[in-house]
């Protein structure tokens, strides 16, 4: 595996793996150089969004943690990383295990049951992977962490709207395979948001384009613990969830979002 990702053509330098740690993040920010990757087979403390638990029996699930440097971009840019990081998973399950998928915002992966190599328009979105992004005191690294379900049975998935892709027909999938695609993708869209511009706004674009949030009702969870309801009309150029609620719209930057329903036509956003 270490060879696979230290290349010439890879920018990671250090690749630390644990048969089990606390938290992938938390082992990543203990040290967090510039480029370093922690993967373990299991965590006993593992974390997600809104301090939320993480935990998946042992050898069943991806747990990876890479520390990215975060380079002289504007606010702007800098709010775009952690969507990225979801774009980068995305694309790994699509091209190891050819789920058919879409994103959640601003990081979770969905996919539907049954749906290897096409898309069942019938059976619900559920979700396989998150990312948590933790911001270095000093502003000058993040730890993007990133967990998804790979040979987990019902019984041995936390909530009911989870999966994972033995469940989507996709049972004989290497976790090793989708975490060097996965981390491949991460530093190419890390260096195609490095540089900004035009770059940014064509990632900008797909985003969007494989959002299925955007067109929803949507709850949207806030860290201080409100509740604001709405319909998600889009993801401003920060990276920030655009939720119009009558003749009000409000921009969030962080929180968790449940979708409640389709409201809006969503001609232009595939999965």
């Amino acid at each position: 595996m270490k060879a696979a990702l230290i290349t010439a053509a890879n920018p990671w330098q250090v690749v630390d793996v644990h048969a089990s740690v606390d938290s992938t993040n938390l082992e990543a920010l203990r040290d967090p150089r510039p480029w370093r990757v922690v993967m373990a087979d299991f965590q006993s403390t593992g974390r997600g969004r809104l301090a939320r638990q993480w935990e998946a029996p042992a050898g069943t699930s991806i747990a990876v943690s890479a520390v990215v440097p975060v380079p002289a971009v504007s606010a702007a840019h800098l709010g775009w990383l952690p969507l990225l990081s979801g774009m980068a998973m995305r694309a790994a399950l699509s091209e190891v295990a050819g789920v058919a998928s879409g994103l959640k915002w601003p990081n979770d992966v969905l996919v539907r049951e049954g749906a290897q190599g096409h898309l069942d328009e019938a059976a619900p979105w559920l979700k396989i992977s998150g990312v948590l992004c933790e911001m270095v005191p000093g502003g000058e690294v993040v730890v993007i962490g990133a967990g998804a379900n790979i040979a987990q049975e019902r019984s041995e998935l936390p909530v009911e709207t989870a999966t994972s892709l033995a469940l989507c027909g996709a049972p004989d999938v290497r976790r090793e395979d989708v975490i060097a695609v996965y981390l491949r993708e991460l530093a190419d869209l890390h260096r195609i948001w490095s540089r900004g511009e035009a770059g940014l706004e064509a990632l900008r674009t797909q985003y969007r384009s494989w959002c299925l949030t955007i067109g929803l009702e949507v709850d949207v969870h806030q860290p201080d613990g409100q509740v604001a309801r709405g319909i998600a009309t889009g993801v401003d150029d920060t990276g920030r969830l655009m939720v119009t609620d009558g003749a009000r719209s409000t921009a969030h930057a962080a929180g968790d979002v449940v979708h409640v329903r389709r409201s809006l036509p969503s001609a232009g956003h595939r999965a």
